[in-house]
């Protein structure tokens, strides 16, 4: 043994594998770590760990064992080609991963950008309530994705951002769906011909009329067939929709008329011109949704539908009545009688603003 000692230091005797061999291995293999490659490529990194266990083995079986420069050493070629091997996969992930990123990066991008553009269209038409829980959801999702991408899990930011990107699509078919109506030319026509009927009637009457448009939340007065004011208003929490039952918070359409006016003292709001719903024709929708399953049992029709002033604002919105400013009430108070009709229509025309907002989620369907 002395002798092999004495001979391998004059003639440069070497370790079976070097150490920088081992170590440019070690490196790779935080690098593919690093890059995720189990997760993107499992397969390819299953082969790569499971050859660099046993050659690792290898290593500290010979670690102590010494050669003549010129012998083969098939270990250390091993080591050599898996290292380039790792190499060749660490250049190709980096790619993948890199555009995975940027895959991510870019439906997030949209996504975040059309739930910001829903939700300005939404706030418009106050119709959230419509949507549920949709909205919720789907800001859960994107910060989920937000998350993830800041995390760097790519995969897991894309599938979350895809999630999100089919909840917005649900939210406005939903909207299509629940408000279509306003859209509608013949249920449009059907309310300009009420609106028409109201004002006319005030002409030959010569005395005074209301109509509200829902979708412009716009409250006008006539006088003798003529316009004579014009106030904005307030509808409901769901007031863009259609009455149905008690308590569901929208604002009814239909034909009415002032019963009662309630002045300070009278009414728990500021003045109030009470309206006579449910009318026959509320009833007669009323029992047919009831017969047909669409309401509840439980449900009652409801009532006490007013056009008042601002206090008391939340008991207002569950009842779905219309509301103005206090001085626009007063004034409005002092010019209408007993009797005077009241016609609430969705809209008053197609170009309403309903309208316009499911018309431009229609022609933006394929960026949700």
């Amino acid at each position: 043994m002395a002798a092999l000692v004495l001979s391998c230091l004059l003639t440069g005797c070497v370790k079976t594998v070097p150490e920088e061999a081992v170590q440019a291995v070690a490196s790779v293999d935080r690098d593919l770590v690093r890059l995720r490659a189990s997760e993107i490529a499992p397969d390819e990194y299953a082969r790569f760990t499971q050859q660099w266990m046993i050659l690792k083995a290898r290593v500290e079986a010979e670690d102590d064992t010494i050669q003549w420069p010129w012998e083969p050493n098939d270990l250390e070629s091993a080591l050599r080609g898996l290292h380039e091997e790792g190499l060749q996969a660490v250049s190709r992930l980096a790619e993948q991963r890199e555009s995975l990123r940027h895959a991510a990066e870019q439906q997030l991008l949209r996504a975040e950008d059309r739930a910001r553009a829903l939700a300005r269209k939404v706030g418009a038409i106050d119709s959230r309530l419509v949507l549920g829980r949709n909205p919720v959801e789907t800001e859960l999702l994107l910060k989920q994705a937000r998350s993830f991408y800041q995390q760097g899990e790519y995969a897991h930011s894309l599938a979350a951002s895809d999630q999100a990107a089919q909840r917005l699509a649900t939210q406005a078919s939903l909207l299509n769906s629940e408000l279509g109506h306003y859209a509608n030319r013949e249920r449009i026509a059907r309310w300009q011909q009420m609106v028409k009927e109201t004002v006319d009637w005030s002409r030959t009457h010569r005395t005074s009329a209301i109509v509200v448009s829902k979708a412009d939340r716009r409250l006008i007065l006539y006088r003798n067939g003529q316009p004579v004011l014009s106030y904005s208003v307030r509808l409901g929490f769901n007031g863009i929709r259609e009455k149905r039952y008690q308590g569901d918070g929208a604002t009814p359409e239909g034909r009415y008329r002032v019963t009662t006016k309630r002045g300070q003292g009278h009414t728990q709001f500021f003045r109030a011109l009470v309206l006579d719903y449910p009318n026959a024709e509320d009833r007669r929708r009323f029992l047919l949704d009831r017969k047909t399953g669409h309401i509840p049992d439980s449900r009652g029709i409801g009532g006490q539908i007013e056009i008042h002033g601002t206090q008391n604002e939340l008991m207002a919105a569950s009842l779905g009545c219309v509301m103005l400013e206090n001085p626009q009430m007063a004034w409005l108070f002092n010019r209408v009688d007993k009797g005077t009709p009241v016609t609430i229509v969705g809209a008053l025309d197609e170009q309403n603003s309903v309208a316009l907002v499911l018309a431009d989620l229609r022609s933006h369907a394929n960026e949700i």
